[in-house]
């Protein structure tokens, strides 16, 4: 029997491309959701045996879907397509019960492999991602600095790194849900500290010192 196919993505041209590559590769394509809400909806009607289902949706996002699909229908398979390799995304959607989590660059075939992979009781990521998250464990795992060896503390290590990408202090505060007074309290400890005399300076220091990097 054919593995039945549905497909989850608020574009219509990628669905109809998904479509068309998906039935020549052999699977049955049952339906297509234009949103999270309706792809939801559709799972439960259908019973697919596998959902590719889109990230970023309206009424109601991926991971969400993903989660009430599962909860309703615990034996459907949902595989994740995505624009990027997000490591915090695919954390959110391996919680929820995704069975694969693929970055639309990837070929048909890949895509045709992580479905039937998924039926068998497996879990698929983008060779992309999966070097990503290798990395992230590497980082984990390796020695961490004493908070009191560090030259400048964790909190303001973050608030350097996004002056250093460019960030006004109103975006950071936002960014790290503080006030804007902190943040210039905590660049006021940095200035001290990198004997630096404006943000410019401070971020060349940081760089040189290693403590952030410029993309």
């Amino acid at each position: 029997m054919s593995i039945r196919l549905m497909l989850a993505d608020d574009h219509r041209m990628l669905r109809e491309g998904l479509r068309r590559s998906m039935t020549e590769h052999g699977f049955d394509v049952v339906g297509e959701a234009s949103d999270g809400a309706e792809a939801v909806d559709m799972a439960g009607e259908l019973r697919p045996d596998v959902i590719l289902m889109d990230v970023t949706m309206p009424e109601l996002d991926g991971v969400e879907a993903t989660r009430l699909v599962k909860a309703a229908n615990p034996a459907v398979r949902v595989i994740m397509l995505t624009m990027h390799a997000d490591q915090e995304v695919l954390a959110a959607a391996i919680r929820s019960g995704a069975s694969g989590y693929l970055v639309k660059d990837c070929s048909t075939e890949e895509i045709a492999d992580a479905i039937r992979s998924a039926v068998s009781g497996e879990t698929t990521l983008s060779p992309a991602l999966a070097a990503s998250m290798l990395d992230e464990v590497r980082r984990l795992d390796a020695p961490h600095e004493a908070e009191e060896d560090r030259i400048v503390t964790k909190r303001e290590e973050e608030v350097l790194q996004l002056i250093a990408d460019g960030c006004s202090t109103p975006e950071v505060a936002e960014r790290l849900y503080i006030s804007q007074k902190t943040v210039k309290n905590h660049l006021a400890s940095i200035y001290q500290k990198l004997d630096a005399r404006d943000r410019t300076q401070a971020v060349l220091q940081a760089v040189r010192m290693g403590i952030v990097s410029l993309d």
